[in-house]
């Protein structure tokens, strides 16, 4: 009971590979959390039955990076725990994304020490950053819908503008076929985007 019996018999539907792909790859994102601290909790209360992580594809938590293609850095990082956090990132296949959830991954947080790394986008690259302090779930599920219409856009040729271009176009070797950053509301930065407080 799927598309296949709302379409006639004789019909046909065309589309590009790399938009099935994508949309293959956005809806069913694997995350492997990385909780430390109290952003954890937050984490694991977006999986629960209240808010339902499972609506947006990503349901399945995974616990072995070579299974997962999103990693959720949820709370402070030390310095103990760094290379952990870099052999993890290592061992995941690509593609792969990465979340910063909450002030304390993205920035050190109130934890100003010599013991914890001040944001761990100067040791692995972030995609999407969420804040708070601890982020509310519904935050959380704002930043992988990010990361889904980052997934979205990914390998969509566009010009030096941004904007899409056709595929005969794209094709030549005059342009950059380049994923662009999705922007998110105001803020919006390089390949990163910042999920915006709705304080």
């Amino acid at each position: 009971m799927g598309i296949e019996a709302a379409l006639p018999t004789d019909s046909v539907v065309t589309t590009q590979l790399n938009r099935v792909v994508n949309w293959a790859r956005r809806s069913s994102v694997w995350p492997l959390p990385f909780a430390t601290a109290c952003c954890g909790i937050e984490l694991m209360a977006t999986a629960c039955s209240r808010f339902d992580l499972a609506r947006f594809g990503a349901e399945v938590m995974r616990f072995s990076p070579r299974q997962a293609d999103l990693l959720i850095v949820a709370g402070r990082v030390s310095v103990k725990t760094l290379p952990v956090l870099q052999r993890i990132y290592m061992q995941m296949a690509e593609p792969k994304w990465v979340i910063s959830m909450g002030a304390c991954a993205s920035t050190g947080g109130v934890f100003d020490t010599y013991a914890v790394v001040q944001g761990v986008d100067q040791y692995i690259p972030v995609d999407v950053y969420v804040p708070g302090c601890p982020p509310r779930p519904e935050m959380l599920i704002e930043g992988v819908m990010a990361i889904q219409r980052i997934i979205d856009q990914d390998n969509i040729p566009r010009d030096p503008t941004g904007k899409r271009l056709p595929l005969n176009i794209a094709l030549t070797p005059t342009h950059e076929i380049r994923p662009q950053p999705v922007p998110l509301g105001l803020h919006g930065h390089a390949n990163r985007i910042v999920v915006p407080s709705r304080a």
